[in-house]
């Protein structure tokens, strides 16, 4: 289980975080959205420990991030909005590398490269260096090397921006995959409908706070609206923005 509780956070004097809080169980996929500026960056900053929260906490596995890192960011995998890939080696020595970061030797290696170089369709590209892949390949092996340790919680941010039709449609393979056998996980993204179709739960954040928390039909049924992106434009901007829109659109 992912547990934020009242998180807050500033940068400069501007506050950009309010007493943030929400949970996410074991086994659930929950999209976090918000206009630009919203505070989705900074929470997911903090919830994966690369930013220390001002006041509040945030448990992974009951593991508090700030308290005690390592064995926190032991039960967690990121694919963050910068891939992080190191272009002089292979796809084989650089999860290689980030497995044996996390402890992992031997036979218990092996068996996890082997698995997350099947899972992701990765035989083609395992011994080439990454320099010159193409966006959907970088993916491909940030999300391995987020997995090959087999994390309980895994966060994403804008995982399918760039992607073509076959990369997103393996990276929603695995993450239903991964709900099914009861991992975390935690994901931001613009694209309404691949949040309507992944997501048990939607966070809707607003001026560095929750202001809507449901399943995607319940948002739409708690706002009125007929689908997700209505909803989303209600609680985010509020429903004046949402008539405006509507209004605004030709006949």
């Amino acid at each position: 289980m992912i547990e934020v509780q009242s998180i807050d956070k500033s940068f400069a004097g501007q506050r950009v975080l309010r007493e943030l809080g929400f949970e996410i169980p074991d086994g659930r996929i929950t999209a976090l959205l918000g206009a630009n500026g919203a505070g989705k960056t900074t929470c997911l900053r903090i919830v994966t420990g690369l930013l220390r929260a001002d006041a509040g906490r945030v448990l992974l596995g009951g593991r508090d991030v700030a308290a005690d890192p390592l064995a926190a960011r032991r039960q967690l995998g990121v694919v963050g909005d910068r891939e992080g890939l190191y272009e002089r080696l292979t796809v084989e020595e650089y999860l290689t590398l980030f497995a044996r970061m996390q402890g992992l030797a031997g036979a218990a290696l092996r068996q996890s490269l082997d698995a997350v170089r099947e899972e992701l369709e990765l035989g083609e590209l395992w011994k080439r260096r990454t320099r010159g892949f193409s966006q959907g390949e970088r993916m491909k092996v940030s999300l391995a090397r987020a997995l090959v340790h087999r994390p309980q919680h895994l966060i994403l941010d804008e995982p399918t921006r760039g992607l073509d039709v076959l990369a997103a449609r393996l990276l929603r393979r695995t993450l239903l995959r991964l709900r099914a056998e009861g991992t975390t996980i935690l994901f931001s993204s613009h694209v309404m409908s691949e949040v309507a179709e992944l997501s048990d739960c939607v966070l809707v954040m607003a001026d560095g706070r929750i202001v809507g928390n449901g399943s995607p039909a319940e948002l739409m049924e708690n706002t009125g609206s007929d689908n997700l992106e209505d909803s989303f434009v209600a609680l985010a901007y509020g429903s004046a923005a949402r008539s405006e829109c509507i209004e605004g659109t030709p006949a």
